[in-house]
């Protein structure tokens, strides 16, 4: 069922007032693709989150991340033609994990009682859209953010996350990226589409020039003072062409620092048996990790 029946569902529901919402465009039936069963899902997490309701944003992350605990990793949910907002809570990668997370988290976050407002599934898909396209829009394929390191760049100019620099411990580095252009193949979207080739390429080259700061993995356990719960991790990769190999967010399980993750090895969301730094040290190609704290503001 469409769009429309979630308008007449939440026709009594006031809409927050969010900055976020002046940002990303209103939400239409032509650019969403749902479920009842996301819909339902967003309804139980409401009731799932109400004793988190009125903490900490970075406590809400965390309780967030896990009402996911033991959905099935699954890639590819993104790939509908023509692009559109893809809402999938039941089918989860690395990326619309985090995705799904800090939309959730912020719509909580940014429901005031005193203002009566109350969050709604409209207002998490603005959030979902804002968070996952190019200045909130969706055009065309392009506009959604497929580079980990154009993401955060993109999401800190929008003021919904700032990315951990200037620490001792940090080394800088800069992304070579094109592994979408040269490999149009393997993009449905791509082949045999010289324009949106075209822009890609420029999407890279631009990304590319930009440096960051990251925890080199042999010093990750001795900066763990530097990172909070509820802190997205990326971690970056040397693999030609791609920047980031893998993404979840930060969590001290009492005195362990681990994270919460959509696991391709477990084939689900999972608290990490593993310490951060334990994860990244057998994996040559895993240089480290690059670290970005959610905003504590009204969005």
């Amino acid at each position: 069922m469409r769009i429309i029946f979630l308008l007449i569902l939440f026709l009594l529901s006031p809409p927050l007032n969010l900055n976020l919402s002046e940002k990303a465009p209103a939400i239409s039936s032509y650019s969403i693709n749902h479920s009842t069963e996301d819909i339902a899902i967003f309804s139980n997490y409401l009731d799932y989150i109400k004793e988190d309701s009125g903490k900490q944003l970075e406590d809400i992350i965390i309780a967030t991340a896990k009402f996911f605990l033991g959905v099935p990793y699954v890639t590819s949910t993104l790939e509908k033609e023509p692009e559109q907002l893809v809402v999938n809570m039941r089918e989860l990668d690395c990326v619309t994990f985090v995705e799904n997370v800090l939309a959730l988290s912020y719509t909580v976050y940014n429901a005031h009682p005193v203002s009566e407002a109350h969050p709604t599934f409209e207002q998490y898909c603005k959030n979902l859209q804002n968070i996952r396209y190019r200045n909130g829009a969706i055009g065309d394929y392009t506009d959604r953010l497929h580079y980990t390191s154009d993401w955060l760049f993109e999401n800190q100019r929008k003021g919904i996350v700032t990315i951990l620099s200037g620490k001792p411990q940090q080394s800088p580095i800069t992304f070579t990226l094109d592994i979408m252009s040269s490999n149009t193949g393997t993009y449905k979207q791509l082949k045999d589409n010289r324009p949106l080739t075209d822009k890609i390429r420029v999407i890279e080259k631009e990304a590319s020039s930009r440096e960051f700061s990251y925890f080199p993995k042999n010093k990750i356990e001795s900066t763990r003072n530097d990172l909070r719960n509820g802190d997205m991790v990326a971690f970056v990769t040397s693999n030609k062409g791609i920047d980031i190999s893998h993404v979840g967010i930060i969590y001290f399980d009492g005195d362990r620092l681990t994270f919460i993750h959509a696991s391709s090895r477990e084939k689900k969301v999972v608290i990490e048996k593993l310490s951060l730094q334990d994860y990244c040290i057998p994996t040559k190609s895993n240089l480290g990790i690059i670290v970005a704290r959610p905003l504590s503001i009204d969005l």
